[in-house]
C-alpha cells in the first residue's frame, strides 16, 4: 500500500516544477509588458477608435450623427472604391510578383559569381531603395517620368522620341508606372530575404546536384527554390501589404490622377477625411482595406508549402 507520506514526497516535485513556471511566465511577461503597451497605445487603440468613428457621419468638427453601417455600405457599393481596389490589384503586381522574380534570377547568379569581384557592392545598390525614404524616391522619379525628364531625353538620344511621353500624366500609363517605381522599391528586400536563406540551405544538397550532372539552372530549380520556399512566403506577404496600402508613392506622384487611373484605398482614405470631410467614410474605408490585407495575409500563410512540410 501507498501511504499518504509517499503519496506527498511524489507530489512535491510536480508542485514544485509548476511554481517554478509560473513564476517564469510571470517573468516572460513582464519583460514583453513595454511591447505590449506601446502595441495597444499606437496600434490597437488607434485601431478600435477608428472602428468607432466609421459607425458616423462626422465631418471632423461638427457633432457626428449614429450611422451604424451606413459608411460600410456606400463604401462597398461605390464604384470608385472598387476602382481603388482594381488598382491596388495591379499594384500587386508590380510590388509582389515581379520583385520576387527577378530577385530570384538575381539570386541564382549571385550563388554562382561568389567570385565576382565587389558582388558586395551591388548587394548593397540593390539593397539602397529600401532606406531611402518614400518621399524623396517618389520625388525623384517624379522627375525621371518628367516630359522632359531623363527618361525621354534617353529615349530621344537614341532615336526612341516616338515612345516619349508625359507618364505620370498618361491616363493608361501612369498606374504602371507608379509600380514600376514599387518593383524597383521591394526587389531589393527581397534580393536581401532570398541570400539569407540560401546561406542556410544545406552545401550538401548542391554537391549532389552537382554530381547528378545538374547544371546551373537544374540546381536553381532542383535545390535552390525548394529551399527558399519560407523565404518566398514572407517575401510574399510584406510586398503584397506593401501593395495594397501604398498611399506615399501616389501622393506625391500623382495624387490619384490623372482623373482616378492611380487612386487606391491609401489615397481613399485621405482623400475623404481631408478634402471631402467625410471622416467616418475614411475610417471606414481604413477598416475594409485592414480586413483585406488580413484575409490575403492569411491565405498567403495558409498556402506555404513551407510551413505545410
Amino acid at each position: 500500500m501507498t501511504t499518504a507520506a509517499e503519496v506527498g514526497a511524489r507530489t512535491a516535485p510536480t508542485s514544485k516544477k509548476k511554481s517554478s513556471r509560473r513564476g517564469s511566465d510571470r517573468v516572460a511577461y513582464l519583460y514583453l509588458l513595454p511591447a505590449f503597451v506601446v502595441f495597444g497605445a499606437f496600434l490597437l487603440y488607434p485601431l478600435l477608435h477608428g472602428l468607432w468613428i466609421s459607425l458616423y457621419d462626422w465631418d471632423g468638427l461638427t457633432p457626428a450623427t449614429w450611422v451604424g453601417l451606413g459608411n460600410y455600405t456606400d463604401a462597398l457599393g461605390d464604384p470608385a472604391l472598387r476602382t481603388a481596389f482594381a488598382h491596388s490589384a495591379v499594384l500587386i503586381l508590380f510590388y509582389a510578383v515581379l520583385p520576387i522574380l527577378l530577385a530570384l534570377m538575381l539570386t541564382g547568379v549571385m550563388t554562382h559569381a561568389t567570385k565576382l569581384r565587389h558582388l558586395s557592392f551591388f548587394r548593397v545598390v540593390i539593397f539602397l531603395p529600401q532606406v531611402v525614404a518614400s518621399v524623396v524616391v517618389a520625388t525623384t522619379w517624379t522627375a525621371i517620368y518628367a516630359p522632359n525628364g531623363v527618361l525621354n531625353n534617353v529615349l530621344s538620344a537614341v532615336g526612341l522620341e516616338v515612345i516619349a511621353r508625359p507618364w505620370l500624366g498618361d491616363f493608361g500609363l501612369a498606374l504602371p508606372a507608379v509600380g514600376l517605381i514599387g518593383t524597383w522599391l521591394e526587389i531589393g528586400l527581397c534580393l536581401v530575404l532570398f541570400l539569407a536563406g540560401v546561406s542556410q540551405i544545406n552545401p550538401e544538397l548542391y554537391e549532389a546536384a552537382r554530381l547528378d550532372g545538374a547544371g546551373p539552372v537544374r540546381e536553381f530549380f532542383a535545390v535552390t527554390l525548394p529551399g527558399l520556399r519560407p523565404q518566398i512566403a514572407v517575401a510574399l506577404t510584406l510586398t503584397v501589404i506593401a501593395g495594397l496600402r501604398s498611399f506615399d508613392l501616389i501622393f506625391v506622384a500623382t495624387r490619384g490622377g490623372p482623373g482616378t487611373s492611380t487612386t487606391v484605398p491609401g489615397f481613399e482614405v485621405y482623400h475623404r477625411a481631408f478634402d471631402l470631410n467625410q471622416v467616418g467614410s475614411a475610417c471606414a474605408v481604413g477598416i475594409l482595406l485592414t480586413v483585406v490585407i488580413l484575409i490575403v495575409t492569411t491565405l498567403i500563410n495558409r498556402i506555404d508549402p513551407g510551413e505545410q512540410a
